[in-house]
């Protein structure tokens, strides 16, 4: 069964939020790292250069940027 770019891009991104809350819960990161992780990649994206991907670049960073808006990652204490 082939596999869509949104279903692996959608899978990707559960896997990661589920290792982010797991790092947290067992205190290996704190979650001022954890926020400090999604900020980073919120950056790389709303920073990189002008190409044929810009737009997928501004939606990559409002989504990491929705997620922190959202506490998803983060079970804020």
């Amino acid at each position: 069964m082939p596999v869509s770019q949104d279903t692996a891009g959608t899978a990707a991104l559960s896997i990661c939020e589920s290792l982010l809350l797991a790092l947290n819960d067992r205190n290996i990161l704190p979650e001022k790292e954890i926020v400090g992780i999604l900020r980073d990649a919120a950056a790389a994206h709303e920073f990189a250069p002008e190409s044929e991907h810009s737009e997928m670049h501004i939606a990559v960073a409002a989504l990491i940027n929705g997620i922190l808006a959202g506490g998803n990652s983060v079970r804020r204490r």
